[in-house]
């Protein structure tokens, strides 16, 4: 990846609120926030429950689907 790019992908996650950078001299320190992907583990505890309904249900597909096979 190229270095403009890489900016650009740190840019938009500083905005986003998930990271934090300080420049000194030439070096740039990046940082994760503490708490930045709070949200973003709500929601993937909100996208959890159907996922594993979904899972669930083509188990029980598949173990019915199989057995009619046999």
């Amino acid at each position: 990846m190229a270095l403009p790019s890489l900016l650009q992908h740190l840019r938009i996650l500083e905005d986003a609120g998930v990271i934090t950078s300080s420049k000194q001299g030439r070096v740039r320190t990046v940082t994760l926030r503490p708490g930045g992907l709070d949200i973003v583990h709500l929601w993937l505890g909100e996208q959890r429950t159907p996922a594993e309904n979904q899972a669930d249900r083509l188990g029980i597909h598949l173990v019915r689907t199989i057995s009619k096979e046999t």
